[in-house]
């Protein structure tokens, strides 16, 4: 019994752990929900096997009637030469007012969303990161950003703890 209980809480904190946030950061507070709906275009991230070799990445959020978020994420697959699109759910961690949330694309396994920074008069931009500094994307709502906003947000993200000398500018023409 207490070896069947032992990998149950072994289990429950590693899913505990994947939608968490890295320590030394919060995500965004008075977080508005309805503004963040809508398409989101990459502009910039860490190297994650899902999204390798793909360009023209963007994500649309929009509610479903369970009160769940439906996230359509789609890249253009430039070795294939065609479209490949995922589609999951996501629900908030805390409070529909803080900017974290957890995602799902395979079944009952959810990662961290945690908006760590955003354009809170015009949810223009945001930086986003998973449970730990492995996971990291800035994003916008125009398919680029000023040089100047960008440089910004780099330097931001590079206070924060990020590899930001190892961030990938995704093309989106």
């Amino acid at each position: 019994m207490k070896k069947n209980y032992f990998f149950i809480v072994l289990f429950t904190q590693i899913l505990i752990g994947c939608t968490g946030i890295p320590e030394d950061l919060k995500a965004v507070n008075n977080f508005d929900l309805n503004r963040y709906l809508g398409t989101w275009y990459e502009i910039a991230r860490l190297d994650h096997r899902f999204e390798r070799g793909l360009n023209n990445i963007s994500a649309d959020y929009t509610m479903n009637t369970n009160n769940s978020i439906k996230v359509i994420n789609k890249g253009w697959n430039v070795t294939d030469q065609k479209w490949e699109q995922a589609e999951g759910k996501a629900y908030f961690v805390e409070q529909h007012d803080i900017g974290r949330l957890k995602v799902s694309f395979f079944g009952p396994f959810y990662g961290g969303y945690n908006i760590i920074d955003l354009d809170k008069k015009n949810y223009s931009y945001a930086m986003v990161t998973g449970p730990d500094k492995s996971y990291f994307w800035i994003l916008s709502r125009t398919k680029q950003l000023p040089k100047a906003k960008l440089d910004a947000l780099i330097n931001r993200a590079k206070v924060m703890g990020f590899p930001v000398d190892k961030f990938i500018f995704v093309n989106q023409d």
